[in-house]
């Protein structure tokens, strides 16, 4: 394996480190979607997953988190807030208008491919899912029919979950706030005092802290892609690779549940990596991943002020310690549980 610690050797390279995996294209790409992959294996061990190369990127991932949450109760915070807000605004007036062009668009993709039921990989020979797909599409032209289509979502991910399994459709939590945003905006109320949009930014960070955590868990499924596309890995050693691409994913996973300028930032970057997929990956990557980035737009736009209980910078590197430490055992308990492997 390659020397990492060489590479890592000082802050500023680091850094530059991390932000080239940011801007990586595969750590954006949906491996299940284009390369065999069984979730009965087992996965790796932690004792594999936890390693120093681990542990130093998650501290300089944690170290550029709490940058960003002291940036933001500064004046220059303050000033790109402003700036972020004044280039922002038409996404934010126009957020139930991209939702439902968003979420049309998919649906329509999803039926003119035919054969999916939400994801590339969640294939159904059911003829009437297409059909039933382009009606989700045709109930969003009008805001009374909305919370039709949000019902259909749930419909469609309960037919994948009986088909595919509750584990594996826990890498899909978005849509189901995607259907309970769809639902609730056109039912014109919130969620006990919870807005739509909130439940959707945290069901997009949900999914995408799990998808991290698949990366270590079974870095090998994205081995035949770096096979087929050398310059992925940026030259490093595909294990680490895969290490770094987790983490990258998610601490911008974990902001998007944070304060204003720091989720809106970190959904910025996570949509310049998703689509910057799409012109590598074509038109699959692009089916699979209109939802969340819809979503993470309607995040950018977003300038609802953060909660008084999230504003103290030090609270940050505990709840992202927290959230990781947590995933990590969901991840691997439930799939002990779901699955059947072991928990190692």
């Amino acid at each position: 394996m390659r020397n990492v610690k060489w590479r890592l050797g000082s802050p500023a390279t680091a850094i530059a480190v991390l932000l080239n995996f940011a801007f990586a294209q595969s750590a954006s790409a949906h491996v299940k979607w284009f390369c065999a992959y069984d979730i009965f294996d087992q996965p790796r061990g932690l004792e594999n997953v936890l390693c120093p190369d681990f542990e130093e990127l998650v501290g300089l991932a944690v170290a550029l988190l709490l940058a960003g949450c002291l940036l933001e109760g500064t004046t220059l915070g303050d000033a790109m807030l402003r700036s972020l807000n004044r280039v922002t605004s038409f996404l934010r007036t126009n957020t139930e208008l991209l939702m439902r062009a968003g979420v049309g668009f998919f649906f329509v993709a999803l039926w003119t491919t035919g054969g999916i039921l939400l994801t590339p990989e969640l294939k159904t020979t059911w003829e009437a899912v297409s059909w039933f797909q382009l009606a989700l599409a045709i109930c969003l032209l009008w805001r009374p029919t909305m919370p039709l289509t949000g019902l259909g979502i749930a419909v469609l991910f309960g037919l994948a979950v009986h088909q595919y399994g509750l584990f594996h459709l826990a890498d899909y939590p978005i849509f189901l706030g995607v259907a309970a945003y769809l639902a609730l905006t056109g039912l014109q109320r919130d969620f006990f005092g919870i807005r739509p949009i909130d439940l959707m930014r945290w069901s997009a960070a949900i999914t995408l802290m799990w998808a991290s955590v698949e990366k270590w868990a079974y870095p090998e499924w994205s081995f035949p892609l770096f096979v087929q596309y050398p310059g992925m890995t940026l030259g490093f050693d595909p294990e680490f690779y895969m290490r770094a691409a987790g983490v990258v994913e998610f601490v911008l996973a974990f902001s998007l549940v944070w304060t204003s300028l720091v989720r809106r930032i970190a959904a910025t970057i996570l949509t310049g990596m998703f689509v910057s997929a799409i012109f590598e990956f074509g038109k699959l990557d692009a089916i699979g991943h209109m939802a969340i980035i819809v979503v993470l737009l309607a995040i950018i736009g977003d300038d609802a002020p953060s909660r008084a209980r999230f504003k103290h910078p030090v609270l940050a590197p505990v709840s992202f310690g927290t959230a990781l430490a947590l995933f990590l055992c969901l991840y691997y308990v439930g799939h002990a549980v779901l699955v059947g492997t072991r928990v190692t």
